[in-house]
């Protein structure tokens, strides 16, 4: 049987109609639309072409007329370059969007329809071969499937109102799939916590901050930091230091966002204690002389350095920090670890991923979402996930990774994974925390930086 791109929902075939030619013996509309070429353009930020090329290659091999041209963007342009392709016209059918970013990018996406009609040629007979076209008609996926099929924080982030005609109601919608799902982990130096006669790498926080971290710092005169337990404490040389605040935040039981969607995590609660605050505290204790738990500070190299050569013991990161650690320094013994957690609480974990989007501008929305809905199912994104290797989105091949000595922990920790709706400026939200952490690092009590914080990003609403 013949592969359809719709074959993934597990749902029939609504309806295929076959649409003849007209009585002159002309081609008909399916094979009118079948025959007509179109070119999917596709940006993506960290994917080479190299990881999606099999996933086209197959798509191909239904729909003939469809071709692909792939962009990878820099990061740190990716934002600014896509905004401008769009305003002149010239912008891509389908892109990559950050998850936190799916709230200012909005207004560049379609949403996905309700259902799509494209046009399949089979060939039968043997001897005298007929090809025959016709058009099929299937439901996209619902948010229902959705929430079953892909891990939970997905559906929290890509399952969002639309209004088309503000005199009616808003409807749900689907606004992008992603590929693949990462989660911060914690990366640990192998000889360092050997010498320091640390057996295993910390589970709870509890036992990292008291425990390990005394045992692998090592302070000079003038608060020198000649050992360093963690890269943890600061904002600007600390890699990703807005998810791991936001991570303590969480599993602190911080509420991040209200009913309303406005930031709340500077709020207090019946006791009258801001859990967010206390987050915050927690974090920057590891840059306060003061506290025994002193490891890190601003004049410390940025934590990816200082990890790859040896000068910390710990690094909170990603998986896609283990190629970029092997090539930098192929002789460091390291390991990975889940993310320690609050002792008696409730496993949380951090989610960063991108979704594939549609463009509203797209003159091909109908083939792009098509296309997107083929490249992440099951069968398909497998490919992807092993060119990028990177662990899963959909729930269902969580287990493939389990054993893998190198995806294995950030498998286990995806169904815990979570995010928080960061607003509809990502990158306002992100310097409100920085500045929240030099803050209080400056001497500014923790309640007041953090409901300051709390009110930057709330302008971005």
């Amino acid at each position: 049987m013949r592969r359809t791109s719709f074959r993934w929902l597990a749902l029939p075939v609504l309806a295929s109609l076959v649409l003849s030619g007209a009585g002159c013996g002309g081609p008909s509309a399916a094979e009118q639309q079948a025959s007509t070429p179109v070119t999917l353009t596709v940006w993506g930020v960290y994917d080479t072409q190299d990881a999606w090329q099999q996933i086209m290659t197959d798509y191909q091999k239904l729909h003939p007329n469809v071709s692909f041209s792939y962009r990878q963007v820099r990061s740190d342009t990716y934002q600014d370059d896509l905004v401008r392709a769009f305003a002149e016209g010239n912008g891509p059918d389908i892109f990559a969007v950050h998850n936190t970013s799916i709230g200012e990018n909005l207004a560049l996406m379609a949403p996905m329809p309700t259902s799509l009609t494209i046009p399949y040629t089979t060939v039968t007979g043997t001897i005298k071969k007929t090809k025959t076209t016709v058009f099929k008609t299937a439901p996209t996926i619902t948010p229902t499937q959705l929430s079953d099929q892909f891990l939970d924080v997905v559906a929290g982030d890509v399952v969002r109102p639309y209004q088309p005609d503000p005199q009616k109601p808003a409807v749900t919608r689907v606004w992008g799939l992603p590929m693949s799902v990462d989660d911060l982990a914690l990366f640990y130096n192998r000889d360092l916590l050997n010498a320091a006669g640390i057996a295993q790498p910390p589970s709870s926080w509890d036992e990292f901050q008291n425990t390990d971290i005394p045992k692998l710092t090592s302070v000079g005169p003038n608060d020198l930091i000649l050992q360093s337990g963690a890269a943890i404490g600061t904002s600007q040389n600390v890699e990703r230091a807005f998810d791991i605040l936001s991570l303590l935040m969480m599993q602190n039981g911080t509420t991040m966002v209200d009913d309303r969607g406005a930031a709340a995590f500077g709020a207090t609660d019946q006791n009258q204690n801001s859990p967010g605050a206390q987050a915050v505290r927690f974090y920057t204790d590891f840059a306060n002389p003061l506290t025994k738990a002193y490891t890190w500070n601003d004049k410390q190299p940025p934590s990816f350095d200082a990890f790859a050569t040896g000068k910390t013991a710990f690094f909170f990161g990603y998986s896609y920090h283990i190629p970029l650690l092997r090539a930098r320094s192929p002789k460091l013994k390291f390991g990975i670890a889940p993310m320690p957690q609050i002792t008696g609480g409730r496993a949380v974990n951090y989610a960063n991923y991108w979704v594939e989007a549609v463009s509203k501008a797209s003159k091909n929305q109908t083939w792009a979402w098509d296309f997107i809905q083929f490249a992440t199912s099951p069968d398909e994104v497998k490919s992807y996930l092993k060119a990028a290797d990177a662990p899963p989105a959909r729930k269902a091949l969580i287990a493939d990774d389990l054993q893998d000595p190198d995806l294995g922990v950030f498998a286990g920790q995806l169904l815990t994974s979570q995010s928080w709706y960061t607003g509809n400026n990502a990158e306002v939200t992100e310097k409100a925390f920085l500045d929240l952490i030099d803050a209080v690092n400056g001497g500014t009590d923790p309640a007041k930086a953090t409901v300051d914080a709390q009110n930057k990003v709330n302008q971005t609403l």
